[in-house]
C-alpha cells in the first residue's frame, strides 16, 4: 500500500518532479487521489531530468475519461527526431468508481481538479496527487495567512523564551 514519509526518502525510486504549491492557497483542498498518468518514452526521460511545471494546469472529466489539461513537460534534446508536444493534454488513469466519483463532485457540488504533485513512486512509475477543491475567496485566503503568520511568531516565541 502506501509508505511511510521515512521510507519515501530513503528509496532511491522516490522522486518529486513538480510541486503545485499555490494550490494549498488558492484553494481548500477536500479531498486527494492518487493517479497514474499515460506519458511518451520522451516525456519521462525529461521528468527524470525534473523538467515539469504542473501550476497552471488542471485535471477535467470528459467523454468518461480524466484528463490533465495545460501541464507542461520540458523537451527531450536527445529526442529530436519524435520529440513530444509540451503541452499537451495528458490522460490519468483511474478505476471507473473513482472517476463517477470525480464527474459527480465538479459537476454537481461545484468542486475542480487540482495536480498537487507530480512524481515518481517507490517503484519508478510516474504518478499524479490532484486534489479535489473549492476555490477560496480572498477572505479565506487572508485568513489562511493570518494563521500562518501567527504560526510562526509562536515558533518565533517558544524558540527565543520570551
Amino acid at each position: 500500500m502506501g509508505q511511510t514519509m521515512a521510507n519515501q526518502k530513503t528509496d532511491p525510486n522516490y522522486k518529486v518532479v513538480a510541486e503545485n504549491r499555490r494550490a494549498r492557497y488558492d484553494y481548500a483542498i477536500e479531498d486527494d487521489l492518487e493517479c497514474g498518468i499515460i506519458l511518451e518514452g520522451s516525456e519521462v526521460k525529461s521528468l527524470r531530468g525534473g523538467g515539469a511545471n504542473i501550476a497552471e494546469s488542471y485535471a477535467e472529466v470528459s467523454d468518461g475519461e480524466l484528463w490533465l489539461v495545460n501541464s507542461y513537460v520540458a523537451p527531450y534534446d536527445r529526442a529530436r527526431s519524435y520529440p513530444h508536444i509540451e503541452k499537451r493534454r495528458r490522460k490519468l488513469l483511474v478505476s471507473k468508481k473513482e472517476l463517477a466519483r470525480l464527474w459527480s463532485d465538479t459537476q454537481r457540488k461545484g468542486f475542480t481538479l487540482v495536480p498537487l504533485v507530480l512524481y515518481f513512486n517507490h517503484r519508478g512509475i510516474a504518478k499524479l496527487k490532484i486534489g479535489i477543491a473549492k476555490g477560496k475567496k480572498t477572505v479565506d485566503k487572508r485568513a489562511t495567512e493570518a494563521k500562518r503568520d501567527w504560526g510562526r511568531q509562536k515558533q518565533r516565541l517558544l524558540r527565543h523564551g520570551e
